[in-house]
């Protein structure tokens, strides 16, 4: 995953085929709309990237790379393009378990 994250092009193809297959699956198998399914999709992984962006996060220590006015929390390192492939499956992992947990045929 780490050669994916490294590009900006890679991780996003990455990101949509993923949720173009999550939204398949939801249509085929749960009957969802098209747009039904993608709005789900969406929220659920907007809800679960809040939770997954400050894992792995330690803030920036070296005196030399901080810069005026930036926050003395921000991260050294945020690793956005890992996050967003990691909220990817996860949020894929999750709202197929909705759709198996509740009947939304039909949204």
């Amino acid at each position: 995953m780490d050669q994916v994250a490294r590009s900006t092009g890679r991780t996003l193809a990455l990101v949509v085929v993923l949720v173009a297959v999550f939204v398949a699956v939801a249509v085929s198998l749960f009957k969802l709309t098209i747009a039904g399914a993608i709005a789900l999709y969406f929220v659920v992984w907007w809800t679960l990237l809040f939770a997954i962006l400050p894992i792995r996060n330690q803030p920036e220590t070296r005196p030399e790379h901080i810069v005026q006015g930036q926050d003395p929390g921000a991260p050294a390192r945020p690793r956005l393009r890992e996050k967003a492939i990691w909220t990817t499956l996860f949020a894929g992992a999750v709202f197929l378990a909705a759709l198996a947990i509740f009947p939304l045929a039909g949204l």
